[in-house]
């Protein structure tokens, strides 16, 4: 899979277009900002727009959404949980375990609440990476003190989901740069309280 990085707006949200080849087809991940960056290299590139996927609701991670599906018409993929507060249509409503594909690879939804109830991490066991939107960032973990958080939640995700992801894969967060497990079990420290905190009363 190739990985294009675009980084936008105050809060320095990443939004991310993914493809196989040049002349083939491509999702956008997350477009909060700069909608016209994202077009200029999806028809530089000669890239196909197969739909637009949203690791949740926020506006830094969904400002361009709308210009961009009127250029490109495509759909707006979302979880469930977070449409009542996304508020625009969404063609492709999703459930945990849900699959899309990218050509012949794979990408599973993975529900992971806590940043919001319908937060999300789109996972490809074949390339080995995950885009974790504001679950998971490489230093720290997202807000769970906002509309529809929820502590209990991010607690679970991390503890029954992502602490059982292998150290080789490598996560693309909402925000600032990306890196493998095995970094973010070193560096990580609210990911790394949860977990040893869990193993801690297990024993």
């Amino acid at each position: 899979m190739k990985i294009k990085r675009f980084i936008g707006g105050v809060l320095e949200s990443n939004g991310y277009v993914i493809y196989q080849r040049e002349g083939g087809p491509c999702f956008v991940i997350d477009p909060g900002y700069n909608p016209d960056r994202f077009a200029q290299y999806i028809k530089k590139m000669n890239l196909k727009m197969e739909g637009i996927l949203l690791t949740h609701h926020h506006y830094d991670h969904t400002g361009a959404v709308k210009k961009l599906k009127a250029e490109f018409d495509c759909p707006v993929y979302l979880h469930r949980e977070d449409m009542d507060l996304y508020k625009d249509p969404v063609e492709y409503p999703l459930e945990d375990g849900d699959m899309v594909y990218l050509e012949e690879e794979a990408i599973e939804v993975i529900h992971t609440p806590g940043h919001t109830r319908g937060g999300v991490c789109f996972y490809s066991e074949k390339s080995k990476i995950a885009f974790t939107g504001d679950t998971i960032f490489n230093v720290d973990l997202g807000r769970t003190d906002l509309e529809d958080g929820s502590e209990a939640d991010m607690i679970h995700s991390c503890k029954a989901i992502i602490d059982k992801w292998s150290n080789e894969i490598f996560i693309y967060p909402g925000h600032g740069d990306g890196c493998n497990m095995k970094t973010v079990r070193k560096l990580n420290q609210e990911f790394l309280d949860i977990v040893r905190e869990t193993s801690c009363q297990s024993n």
